[in-house]
């Protein structure tokens, strides 16, 4: 019995030192990113507790920025801008990232699609400051005659929805035309999307569109670099099996590369919304801020986000102002955790439908 135990015993495969060193490298570092990430949030906590708990007379006494509001009036103020913006951005770069995506994995020569895969990459590494010098000198008188081509299409459209105040109501709030409803909304609401003056075009083209459309150029190459690689690797066979059975090469994308590549292509959407939503310079050098809630997207001086404002009010801020920032702070945390939380379970329920389980 003890010579059994013995030549059991000396069957075991030994565990190395460089193996028991690694695991040990790998699970110090998975604890230390769950720890940096708690010392973020508890300093982030710590820090904004006095104005957390601060009544709105104080914030309004000793934060001269908050031009008169409470810190939940001004965070809710600055939040809509930041989610408008970063909405806008993946509205417009979405479509142009998958289908720059097919193009170089499904359409393009080999070496064309080399060209571009590097071209791509190289765009990711363009500073953000250089992004909003550009935008700021460049892209904005260009898109003024853009702006006013949208303007005068919508205007009409949106009148006749919502109407607008009546030309001799001087000041009287008289409204005149509209849908029925519709009208009341826009009357009393100043937030309702579909108002005349919500597709108004006033220059310089220094609005949240513009804000929007420079994040979308700027979170265009993660988006297509992802969704790239993700639709590389679609299965070949599949791809000739559609083929086979003749289906043309659109066909063939909407059926077999697209579903396998969908939960792909929204974990992408959702790391360029996460950079969207922290993005400081390029909407503090192209936005032209404004402490507004509304939908006038083509106007100066209405909307403003959270990295904006602490990058352009923390150098002079000091005491309560300071606290009342890294207050925003938090809450663009916050709001950046749950982006990534609602990203995973919807790449997790994705996947579980599509082919890439497959």
């Amino acid at each position: 019995m003890g010579v059994f135990v013995d030549q059991l015993t000396s069957a075991r495969p030994k565990i190395r030192f460089g193996d028991r060193a690694f695991a040990g490298i790998s699970n110090t570092a998975g604890v230390s990113i769950l720890a940096l990430l708690a010392a973020v949030f508890i300093f982030l906590l710590v820090s904004s507790g006095n104005v957390l708990v601060a009544s709105g007379q104080d914030i309004i006494k000793h934060v001269g920025f908050a031009r008169g509001m409470t810190f939940w009036q001004f965070a809710g103020i600055t939040v809509f801008g930041t989610l408008l913006a970063a909405l806008i951005a993946l509205i417009i770069a979405v479509p142009f990232a998958v289908g720059i995506a097919l193009f170089i994995s499904h359409y393009a020569p080999r070496r064309l699609a080399a060209a571009f895969g590097y071209v791509i990459d190289l765009l990711a590494a363009i500073p953000s400051v250089v992004f909003g010098l550009w935008g700021m000198w460049t892209l904005e008188p260009l898109m003024r005659p853009v702006f006013t081509w949208i303007s005068g299409v919508l205007m009409p459209l949106f009148t006749f929805i919502s109407g607008k105040p009546a030309a001799d109501a001087a000041g009287g709030g008289a409204w005149e035309g509209g849908l029925p409803g519709l009208s009341w909304l826009a009357q009393n609401y100043q937030w309702w999307p579909l108002r005349a003056d919500a597709a108004a075009f006033v220059p310089p083209g220094r609005n949240i569109l513009m804000g929007g459309l420079i994040l979308a150029i700027m979170i265009l190459p993660i988006i297509t670099s992802l969704s790239r690689e993700v639709f590389n690797q679609t299965p070949r066979l599949q791809e000739e099996a559609s083929l086979a059975l003749g289906a043309t090469r659109w066909e063939m994308i909407k059926m077999v590369v697209l579903p396998h590549g969908r939960s792909g292509v929204v974990s992408a959407s959702m790391l360029g919304l996460g950079r969207a939503l922290g993005e400081t310079m390029a909407l503090l050098m192209v936005l032209s801020p404004g402490m507004m809630v509304n939908f006038k997207l083509m106007s100066p001086g209405q909307h403003s986000t959270i990295a904006s404002q602490i990058a352009l009010r923390f150098p002079e801020a000091s005491g309560l102002e300071s606290d009342f920032l890294i207050a925003l702070g938090l809450i663009l945390f916050v709001i950046t955790f749950a982006v990534n939380f609602i990203a995973r379970t919807i790449v997790a329920r994705y996947a579980e439908f599509s082919g890439a389980n497959a």
